[in-house]
């Protein structure tokens, strides 16, 4: 896959077989796009190109709401390669790119810049300023420029109303079985071991202290999690649980993320991981004293066992 980090590091190529979106998630309502991509650029001899954005419009355009995406620029872009996507323009979102019409939009984007002969795209797909432009704008201009659009429709796409908002709200809310189900995979954080007070390691269950560099990735709801865990380049996957939240037994003032890997014991201070969340065990608490914690620590290890054990 190649990627450009721009419209002006793109070249129009023959047979542009185009898809548009932030694709947040690449979620499985994504992924059946991405598969008509493919498969239309086979039929047509073409080449498949993907144009999204970045950062997320609504954090250019709504910076107050804060949004938070289940997938970093690099995230996103590993999962888009899987799907045979052979052009990934990375296009900068300004207020000024937001500024254009739709007819400017279908013509300096997908026309001038791309050189469009097929476009694909999902139910309701809006564009241009004030996101004025629809599938009827993009119909009407056919003969005009040469392209063939085709939308896939809502009931093909979205048979459980699949949509990045909805896997959002899901993780936010402890639900992570269902915000699995949604993307077709286990959501997942990736971060680098940083130092803390060990504490872990005092009452016997040491963890990796996780800090994520990304300011707008979404971290799910507080509690204790059953993990997978793996590292760059490796294939072996750890079993682990995870608890994430305020620690509000020892001081409950700064968020934290501390994985406990098991049958691990290496220092691995300054690592980059990958944390796949399977289930929640159990929404934080506090407990009254560390020794309490530590029975219900040995509880939820248990319990992360089985729940692992389950989904070999």
């Amino acid at each position: 896959m190649k990627i450009y980090h721009g419209l002006e590091d793109f070249a129009p190529i023959h047979n542009a077989v185009v898809t548009i979106g932030t694709f947040d998630g690449v979620h499985l309502g994504h992924q059946k796009i991405l598969k008509r991509l493919s498969s239309v650029a086979q039929r047509i001899g073409g080449e498949t190109v993907l144009l999204t954005f970045w950062p997320h419009p609504r954090i250019v355009l709504y910076p107050e709401y804060d949004l938070k995406l289940l997938t970093t620029m690099e995230e996103k872009t590993a999962l888009l390669e899987k799907y045979g996507i052979n052009h990934l323009v990375r296009i900068r979102f300004t207020k000024e790119f937001a500024a254009l019409s739709s007819e400017e939009y279908i013509r300096q984007v997908l026309v001038e810049k791309i050189g469009t002969k097929k476009l694909v795209i999902g139910h309701d797909h809006r564009f241009g300023k004030n996101r004025a432009g629809n599938f009827a704008d993009l119909v009407a201009k056919e003969k005009v420029y040469g392209y063939e659009v085709e939308e896939i429709p809502k009931q093909e796409i979205d048979d459980i109303t699949i949509n990045s908002t909805r896997i959002r709200n899901a993780l936010n809310e402890g639900n992570i079985h269902i915000g699995n189900e949604y993307l077709g995979r286990a959501y997942s954080i990736t971060g680098k071991v940083v130092k803390g007070d060990e504490l872990g390691r005092k009452i016997g269950f040491p963890t990796a202290n996780i800090s994520v560099n990304s300011p707008h990735k979404l971290i799910p709801y507080n509690g204790s999690y059953a993990v997978q865990v793996s590292f760059p380049n490796q294939n072996h996957i750890y079993s682990g649980m995870m608890n994430m939240g305020y620690r509000p037994t020892v001081d409950g003032r700064k968020h934290s993320i501390e994985v406990h890997i098991f049958n691990f014991d290496k220092t691995i201070y300054g690592k980059t991981l990958t944390i796949s969340f399977l289930k929640l065990i159990r929404p934080e608490e506090k407990f009254d004293s560390l020794e309490d914690l530590k029975i219900q620590l040995r509880k939820d290890k248990l319990l992360a066992q089985q729940i692992l054990k389950s989904n070999k």
